[in-house]
């Protein structure tokens, strides 16, 4: 059931109007109550019972559909209603089993299961019993009615249980998914910053006696980087960050410069599809921390074309997973795959050039 507030489900907001229309049948039970030859004090009583029984049904299936109700409440309603019900027999007789369908359906949304079916089933042996201990077996006809709308609704509280579970499930899906792209970026985003950061500081620690200029300019670059990688990480847990293929591009180049690899990376990236960018940033900046950490490569090579980025190196290549090179479960690859898997691309993982090194290729 839907919380406080105004339902934005057309079902939540009008369905009262299907139900509504039912309300007219609790003609039948009036008009007998009015003119039934009883004293004027019953007939008085049930003419209250069948407006008090129409009150109560409204209010308490309005707060049904729009706020749900608990078992007490609904218990409460139950007892109310069957009362009311009861006050109808001094005057009209038997006619009162007319209030039996309303019971039913109101049973069958605010009970549980298996509690719901129970209670149609006990609506449906009242509607047989009742007119056999009053010797009335002409009223049995009415058992077809109570069985019309225990079938009715008992099929509309399958589908609202289903509906039910359906938005509970697509709402996990929808939270795993956040999760897995979160887990990807910080993955993604750390791991490519602290690379850098680690690379800097060796290169500072070896210069601070060689060249104290060069070692001061690593740690203001490693300062930089430090806050920059902090905002990201800010960025990336709002949902705000993207990666800009222009700025990994600079970046991967630095980043293998720093790191003594002979780098060949393109300046531009205009040359790829505009919609594939995002995704290709990404992919480079995993590619080349995975260059820098794990390859032992002096080379490494970025290429781009209108639906293709490639990333070459001549290091010791992929490790070698249960399905052959670089199959293992890196979280790393993993995320890889899933980013351009949504992207619609492939990605392509395998011996670099004259079967050295590692070769990352995503097409699109």
């Amino acid at each position: 059931m839907s919380g406080p507030g105004p339902a934005a489900d057309p079902w939540q907001r009008y369905g009262w109007l299907l139900w509504s229309v039912w309300l007219v049948f609790l003609v039948f039970p009036l008009s007998a109550a009015l003119v039934a030859e009883r004293p004027g004090w019953v007939r008085v009583v049930a003419v209250v019972a069948v407006l008090g029984f129409a009150a109560t049904y409204v209010v308490a299936t309005l707060r049904l559909s729009r706020r749900g109700a608990g078992l007490g409440e609904a218990a409460v309603v139950l007892a109310v209603l069957v009362g009311l019900g009861l006050a109808m027999v001094p005057a009209i007789g038997l006619q009162a089993i007319s209030v039996v369908p309303f019971l039913q359906s109101f049973t069958m949304f605010a009970l549980p299961r298996p509690w719901c079916w129970v209670a149609a089933g006990l609506a449906v042996a009242s509607t047989v019993a009742l007119p056999l201990a009053a010797g009335e077996e002409q009223a049995f006809y009415f058992t077809l009615v109570v069985l019309g709308a225990a079938a009715g609704t008992g099929a509309g509280r399958l589908m609202s249980d289903h509906a039910a579970e359906y938005a509970r499930v697509s709402d996990q899906l929808t939270v795993t998914a956040e999760r897995e792209r979160l887990a990807r970026d910080v993955h993604d985003l750390l791991g490519h910053s602290l690379t850098v950061v680690t690379v800097k500081a060796e290169l500072a620690e070896r210069m601070v006696r060689l060249d104290p200029g060069r070692a001061e300019s690593e740690l203001q670059e490693i300062r930089a980087l430090t806050r920059e990688a902090l905002a990201d990480v800010r960025a990336t847990v709002g949902g705000l960050r993207a990666a800009r293929l222009d700025d990994e591009l600079r970046g991967a180049a630095a980043a293998l410069g720093d790191a003594g690899l002979a780098a060949s990376v393109p300046a531009d990236a205009a040359v790829l599809d505009p919609r594939r960018r995002p995704v290709a940033g990404w992919v480079l900046r995993e590619a080349v921390t995975n260059v820098i950490r794990h390859s032992g490569a002096t080379r490494c090579r970025v290429e781009l074309g209108p639906h293709l980025l490639r990333v070459v190196d001549d290091g010791c290549g992929l490790p070698a997973g249960d399905d052959g090179p670089g199959t293992g479960p890196g979280h790393g690859l993993r995320g890889l795959r899933e980013r351009v898997e949504q992207s619609g691309g492939t990605l392509g993982l395998g011996p670099g050039d004259d079967g050295r090194g590692t070769a990352v290729q995503v097409t699109w």
